[in-house]
C-alpha cells in the first residue's frame, strides 16, 4: 500500500539548515526535549536560527546552559533566544513543573528525549519500566499539560521522535512493564517507540480542531550521541547487536543529518497540513510486512487508529 508522499525536496543526507533555509520563525515559540545533546542540540539549534524562541527542556540544566552559551556564540544576532527549563521525563513532578511554568502559546513541541536499551530492568519510581515512562509517558504528560499553550498558536506542531527500532515489537497492552514477561532491552525500546508513533496518530485525531498537527520520524542511523548511554557498547556494537534482530541499519549519518526531519516536521511549509504520518529521510515511510532484513518503512500497527486510541486511553490513566 503507498502512502501519500510530500515533496521530495529533501533526502537521507539533508541537513537541518538546509530544511529550514528560508523559512522565518520569528514570533514562534518552541520546546525541544532532550536538547543538551545530539539532535537535540541540532534541532534547536536550526530552530533558533530562523528566528525562533527555544525552549531546551533537559534532566542537566546545567548542560543545557552551557550549549545555550555555545549556540548564542556561534548563530547570528537575528536568531531566536535561547532558555533552558528542568525536565525529566521519568519524574511526572518535573513534568508538572514544566507545565505549570509556561505563559503563552506554544507553536512548535519536539518530543526528542529518550533512553535506548539499557541492559537490565529498570523502574521508575512510580513503577513504570523505564524506557516505555521515559520515551512515551513523560512525553504525553507533557504534551498533553502543554495542549492549551499549543491550542492558543493557531497551527502548532508537534513532532514526536521514533526509530526504525518501532519494529522490534508493538506496544504490549497487557504488560507494557514486563511484569510477566522477561525483560528484553530490544522488545521494551520497540514497544515505546511504537508508542512515540502512536501517540503522533492519536493526536492527529483529538486535537486537528486545534489547529494542530502531528507526526512521528526516525531521525537516522546517528553515530554521535548520548541515546545509549545505559549500554555498555560502542556504537558498532550496538549496530550489531540490532542486526543480530533481523534488523538491518541504514547508512549512518552526521547529527546535522539526524535532526533534519525532525526540522522538517517542525517547521517546514512542505508539510503543512499533514498528520498523523511516520517519516524518515525528511519523506513519508512506507509500511513494512515484517521486519527481517527491513532498513526502513513503518510496521502497519504503528499507525493503526485503534491500537492509538487503546494507548491513549492507557496513557491518561497512568499519568493521572
Amino acid at each position: 500500500m503507498s502512502v501519500p508522499q510530500t515533496p521530495h525536496l529533501f533526502g537521507a543526507s539533508t541537513t537541518a539548515g538546509e530544511t529550514i533555509d528560508g523559512v522565518d520563525l520569528h514570533g514562534r515559540r518552541a520546546v525541544v526535549t532532550g536538547a543538551s545533546s545530539g539532535i537535540g542540540v541540532e534541532t534547536a539549534r536550526a530552530l533558533a536560527s530562523a528566528g525562533a524562541d527555544v525552549t531546551l527542556a533537559v534532566r542537566d540544566t546545567d548542560a543545557g546552559a552551557r550549549v545555550v552559551a555555545r549556540l548564542e556564540a556561534e548563530l547570528p544576532s537575528t536568531s531566536g533566544k535561547l532558555a533552558v527549563g528542568r525536565l525529566d521525563l521519568a519524574d511526572r513532578s518535573t513534568v508538572a513543573a514544566f507545565v505549570a511554568d509556561w505563559t503563552g502559546p506554544l507553536h512548535i513541541l519536539v518530543n526528542n528525549a529518550g533512553v535506548m536499551a539499557p541492559p537490565q530492568l529498570i523502574r521508575t519510581p512510580d513503577g513504570r519500566e523505564l524506557q516505555f515512562s521515559v520515551n512515551h509517558l513523560g512525553h504525553f504528560a507533557l504534551a498533553v499539560g502543554l495542549h492549551p499553550a499549543l491550542a492558543a498558536a493557531d497551527g502548532a506542531r508537534i513532532v514526536s521522535v521514533a526509530s526504525i527500532g518501532h519494529l522490534f515489537s508493538p506496544v504490549v497492552f497487557d504488560d507494557l512493564d514486563y511484569r510477566f514477561r522477561p525483560y528484553d532491552p530490544w522488545t521494551s525500546y520497540g514497544q515505546s517507540k511504537t508508542a512515540n508513533v502512536l501517540f503522533a496518530v492519536g493526536a492527529a485525531e483529538r486535537w486537528a480542531d486545534d489547529g494542530i498537527t502531528a507526526n512521528a520520524l526516525m531521525p537516522g542511523n546517528i553515530a554521535d550521541t548520548s541515546l545509549a548511554r545505559h549500554m555498555d557498547m560502542d556504537m558498532q556494537q550496538v549496530a550489531d547487536f540490532i542486526a543480530s534482530g533481523e534488523l538491518a541499519l541504514p547508512p549512518q549519518k552526521t547529527v546535522e543529518q539526524g535532526a533534519a526531519t525532525s526540522v522538517l516536521l517542525a517547521a517546514s511549509p512542505s508539510v503543512q497540513g499533514i498528520t498523523g504520518r511516520y517519516f524518515e529521510d525528511c519523506a513519508q515511510s512506507e509500511p513494512v510486512a515484517e521486519r527481517a532484513g527491513a532498513v526502513a518503512g513503518v510496521a502497519p500497527y504503528a499507525l493503526d487508529p485503534e491500537n492509538a486510541a487503546r494507548l491513549w486511553s492507557v496513557s491518561e490513566a497512568l499519568v493521572r
